[in-house]
């Protein structure tokens, strides 16, 4: 299509996601409570309220200011309108793709999201089942005669990373399957790579997570490297598929091909016949004038 047909199918893919995303996040918003207390049930909550100073054994849920409750329950129907629309605007991005990719670039890409998506669930799942851990443990470093007052807004942003962060994370085994497919690295080489793996995602579950404690560091690392090593040997037998189709086929496209230079003995010269003697050649050189001949060729030849 001309590039003014490709910005209004643009625009018109542009306008429904949108217009689904609104209507979500507006449906969404008649539900924003239970959001809110869905997310906000990992905090251990005191029973007592503020009367009574319990130190790290629970925390009081409250908003800081006049507009936190609205701003808060906006940014949870709007998240809620972006999850729950997701295959709606996710389609429209696919259907606005998809004509410029060949078959097999669209049957790779169905593959992707199958696995891509009960990876980023399952980190996502993971998230929220240690964030209850995670929060007593940062709540137990409270003194005691004081009391934790946590806004609702910090509660909400802490919740949301987490879950980012786990499902991004579950994400990079299938990035390391994609390379792979790719013929970009190998599988032994993913295998050579493990002890520098596991120290850094070690080092990135300590970064990423935003718990002080190991046991988030852990709980995040932890899957990661047990799905690098599923997605190692995944890689593994992909080269041995590969290398059975094509035994070139890891073979780098500058490097030379193993060759033997050793001289060897030709044995014993087969002699050829002498062919018939062309036209050409019984009438003599170009012009006409005689030249001695050899077997049907001249001196020169």
């Amino acid at each position: 299509m001309p590039l003014a047909d490709h910005l209004r199918e643009l625009r018109n893919r542009l306008a429904k996601a949108v217009l689904a995303l609104t209507v979500v996040s507006v449906a969404a918003a008649f539900y924003s409570q239970q959001l809110m207390e869905f997310l906000s049930s990992p905090v251990p909550r005191c029973t007592k309220g503020l009367g009574e100073t319990t130190g790290g054994a629970c925390a009081v849920i409250a908003y800081t200011d006049l507009l936190s409750p609205f701003t808060t329950t906006v940014k949870v129907s709007v998240m809620a309108g972006v999850i729950i629309s997701s295959p709606i605007w996710l389609y429209q991005l696919w259907a606005f793709v998809a004509p410029g990719l060949h078959r097999h670039e669209r049957r790779y890409s169905y593959y992707f999201v199958s696995a891509a998506v009960p990876l980023f669930f399952g980190g996502a799942w993971l998230a929220y089942t240690v964030m209850p851990i995670s929060m007593r443990v940062l709540l137990g470093i409270t003194p005691d005669g004081s009391a934790n007052i946590l806004p609702m807004d910090k509660i909400l942003d802490f919740t949301v990373r987490m879950v980012l962060i786990f499902g991004a994370a579950f994400e990079l085994p299938l990035l390391l399957i994609m390379v792979n497919l790719t013929g970009l690295v190998t599988g032994r080489r993913m295998l050579g790579w493990w002890r520098g793996v596991v120290m850094g995602v070690f080092i990135f579950g300590a970064v990423a997570t935003p718990t002080t404690d190991p046991f988030g560091m852990i709980a995040l690392a932890g899957p990661i490297i047990v799905l690098y090593f599923i997605a190692v040997g995944v890689c593994v037998l992909n080269d041995r598929r590969r290398r059975r189709s094509d035994p070139d086929a890891e073979l780098d496209d500058d490097e030379a091909s193993p060759l033997d230079l050793t001289p060897q003995d030709l044995g014993e010269v087969e002699r050829v016949s002498v062919s018939r003697v062309l036209p050409g050649q019984v009438r003599g050189s170009v012009d006409g004038t005689p030249s001695p001949r050899h077997n049907g060729y001249d001196d020169v030849t």
